[in-house]
């Protein structure tokens, strides 16, 4: 939005949390693994403040630490909105422009709806508030809006506050407010707390703007759902549900196919490409990048991976943090992969890890084959260069370097480095007993008749 006036927003993040039975300040309950603080954070970042404040509580190093590098305003007493603001004012100190108020436990409010409520507030000389309402269906437990004849704010009526006629109201305060810093000192200076609560609420600054002769005006919010507060977990609960689904239907507007979307579960950071097929109840944890073309089976778990472009990868399969899948590889049914590099073409198809291992092109790692990465006290690396081919059941006990072209047989336990293009086999020798298995049943059955008898 090109304008002239320069745009402060405070975040009010004070609340400790105790509707939500934790220690755990409210604004670092995380939705799709990132802090509802950060979401908010990351939204106000695409407005181009000049500065942005965020009001805490006392004991909140996390809540600070999250803030970072904005500045924080500590909340002595926690009194309502009001005094969070009053808090933030000496942050405020030379600044001329607009200044958003924000809560920082509504997460989800979009960039687009923060700019419509600047807008409104910039719709003429005499409009120092606006403010952000959303019309619900059930306004129960929300300020109402009360409206003049002409569409401007006559006042904000908390509903513990209002009269029978009020509460039929239906557009709602969403704790979202732009003001005129001209007169944001004066508003603030003048709030009371006689009201049921007992504390300073944001919500009476409409009148006392009205008795200056400034005119508060409302901007709408389109979708109530951006808009809902956290206050206990089912709160957080229905509002991981919201942005989950969000951003799966980003995903699929940019071209990703999901058979079933309500069983993919995503993280804030996930990127998948267009092209991507993927396939119900798959998990995608932290910083997970998936390429062009490939197709995820059914019930797969990532987490702090990449996978290359046309691989295949599932069912049941997992990709634990620090692995990398090339291009066109085959991850089967039952394979779990942890800290590797795994290159074009490879296959792991069925029943296998692989842990600690630089594994290069065109290798075929065959059914219940594993890397031994563990020796209970390091974890050590397998190499496996390119176009080998690693037998089923075959144990590699790392430290371990198979060279390109080696074949490893079945059932083999290797200790010992293969030359390329060699044939390793590591196997107890076969003993056969002939007429072993039939005098062994044999004795079995005499040893039960005489128990029997007896």
């Amino acid at each position: 939005m090109t304008t002239t006036k320069p745009l402060a927003v405070v975040i009010l993040a004070a609340g400790k949390g105790t509707r939500m039975k934790s220690k755990k300040p409210k604004v670092m309950h995380s939705l799709l693994g990132l802090p509802m603080l950060n979401w908010l954070l990351k939204t106000v970042d695409g407005l181009s403040p000049e500065r942005v404040v965020v009001v805490v509580g006392h004991g909140m190093d996390d809540v600070e630490r999250a803030a970072a590098p904005h500045q924080t305003i500590v909340q002595e007493t926690q009194q309502g909105t009001g005094d969070a603001l009053r808090a933030a004012m000496p942050a405020l100190n030379g600044f001329d422009g607009d200044v958003l108020v924000l809560l920082g436990d509504t997460p989800l409010i979009s960039e687009e709806t923060l700019r419509s409520l600047i807008a409104m507030r910039r719709a003429d000389a005499n409009t120092g508030v606006a403010v952000l309402g959303v019309e619900l269906a059930n306004p129960s437990g929300y300020g109402r809006l009360l409206l003049n004849d002409d569409g401007t704010l006559r006042a904000i009526r908390e509903e513990k506050d209002a009269s029978v006629d009020e509460k039929l109201v239906r557009i709602v305060n969403t704790g979202a407010f732009c003001l005129d810093s001209t007169y944001i000192a004066s508003w603030v200076a003048d709030l009371k707390n006689d009201n049921a609560q007992g504390e300073y609420y944001i919500t009476d600054i409409p009148e006392l703007a009205a008795k200056g002769g400034v005119t508060t005006r409302v901007a709408l919010a389109q979708n109530p759902r951006e808009v809902q507060g956290c206050n206990t977990r089912v709160d957080l609960a229905n509002m991981e549900v919201s942005a989950q689904q969000k951003l799966r239907e980003q995903f699929i507007t940019n071209g990703v196919t999901m058979q079933d979307p309500s069983t993919v579960y995503l993280h804030h950071d996930t990127e998948i490409a267009e092209g991507v097929m993927i396939e119900p109840n798959v998990y995608f944890g932290k910083n997970v990048k998936v390429a062009t073309g490939v197709h995820i089976k059914a019930f797969c778990h990532f987490e702090d991976c990449s996978i290359g472009a046309q691989t295949t990868i599932g069912p049941f399969a997992r990709l634990r943090p620090g692995t990398t899948l090339g291009e066109d590889v085959r991850i089967g049914n039952f394979v779990e992969i942890k800290k590797s590099q795994i290159g074009d073409r490879s296959k792991i198809s069925h029943l296998g890890y692989v842990g600690d291992t630089i594994m290069e092109s065109d290798v075929n790692f065959s059914c219940g084959a594993i890397t031994v990465n563990y020796d209970g006290f390091q974890k050590h690396q397998t190499h496996i260069g390119k176009g080998v081919m690693v037998g089923s059941n075959v144990n590699l006990i790392a430290p371990v370097r198979l060279d390109d072209g080696a074949f490893v047989a079945a059932g083999s336990t290797i200790t010992t480095d293969v030359p390329a293009d060699s044939l390793s086999v590591e196997r107890g020798r076969a003993q056969v007993r002939e007429g072993w298995a039939a005098l062994y049943r044999k004795r079995k059955e005499e040893a039960k008749a005489k128990k029997d008898v007896s």
